[in-house]
């Protein structure tokens, strides 16, 4: 049986609106929408949103996702004005741009998803991403670290045993580690983050060994959150987690060093974005 938590009210409001509103008329999309994410009308109602680039079809197939796969469309290039001028619409101060994997495109989308970090840069909003694994090509994973957002974040989504079962092949949980490292060895001021999502059929030591393997990889924030099937089309959810278990793992989490960690069943990975920005932030300062 389903638990009440993840009964979510019906999105509405003047805000949410707005939102939407903006978003069509620019043919702009969001994560909030295309991945089904159950906090959509909490933050779209605070003005907030999640901007996903680069069409919304996606190169790859995790069976976790309800992302569409495949059917793969040109690049809109007039797509950083357009985000550009939806921030400014939305006065937003913190925004939160990822994207679809983009495999089909040589670089994979990297230089046009550092366009669009540094034109939204430009309406003086922080700007936080969430990243693919760009295969863990070090040159195109660089030209996201130049555009210098606030937040660069990659999941890697759940434990290592289930990974091959969870992720598209062409995803891997050592590459999401690799791709991590590498950000922060680059970068070492860049504030990183990632997000595990249970329920899959993970125990409590496969996720607390995922933790100490962010953390080994420089990992700053985390999030973890329960796995809620968007349809019938993706893997069944193997278990909901009691509010308990998250609490556990957010006392670990802290326990471990990660500067911010939010647990819960409905925590998704830009949730409290700019709240756990503070915080990092406010632990460098109190570092210097």
């Amino acid at each position: 049986m389903k638990p009440d938590y993840v009964k979510v009210k019906i999105p509405s409001g003047p805000e949410y609106v707005m939102i939407k509103d903006t978003l069509r008329e620019r043919s702009l999309h969001t994560v909030c929408e295309e991945a089904r994410c159950p906090n959509i009308s909490e933050c779209w109602e605070s003005g907030t949103a999640t901007f996903m680039i680069m069409g919304k079809n996606c190169s790859r197939g995790c069976r976790f996702c309800s992302v569409t796969h495949g059917g793969m469309t040109d690049l809109d290039p007039e797509e950083p004005d357009k985000v550009y001028e939806s921030v400014k619409r939305m006065g937003l101060h913190y925004v939160v741009i990822t994207s679809v994997d983009r495999d089909d495109l040589q670089d994979q989308g990297a230089e046009h998803f550092a366009r669009v970090v540094e034109r939204v840069k430009e309406t003086g909003a922080l700007v936080e991403v969430l990243i693919p694994d760009f295969r863990g090509e070090e040159l195109l994973l660089e030209k996201i670290i130049r555009s210098n957002p606030a937040v660069i974040a990659h999941n890697i989504e759940t434990v290592r045993r289930l990974t091959p079962s969870v992720r598209d092949p062409r995803a891997g949980y050592r590459q999401s580690l690799k791709v991590l490292r590498y950000v922060k060895s680059s970068s070492p001021n860049m504030v990183t983050k990632s997000s595990i999502m249970v329920g899959l059929g993970e125990t409590d030591e496969e996720v607390l060994q995922s933790m100490d393997d962010l953390r080994s990889a420089g990992v700053d924030i985390l999030t973890i959150g329960q796995y809620l099937r968007p349809s019938k089309k993706q893997i069944e959810v193997y278990q909901y987690s009691p509010i308990e278990r998250f609490r556990f793992f957010e006392d670990e989490g802290y326990r471990k060093g990660f500067s911010f960690v939010a647990s819960g069943p409905l925590v998704r990975t830009s949730y409290r974005a700019a709240e756990a920005w503070t915080r990092r932030k406010t632990l460098d300062g109190r570092d210097n």
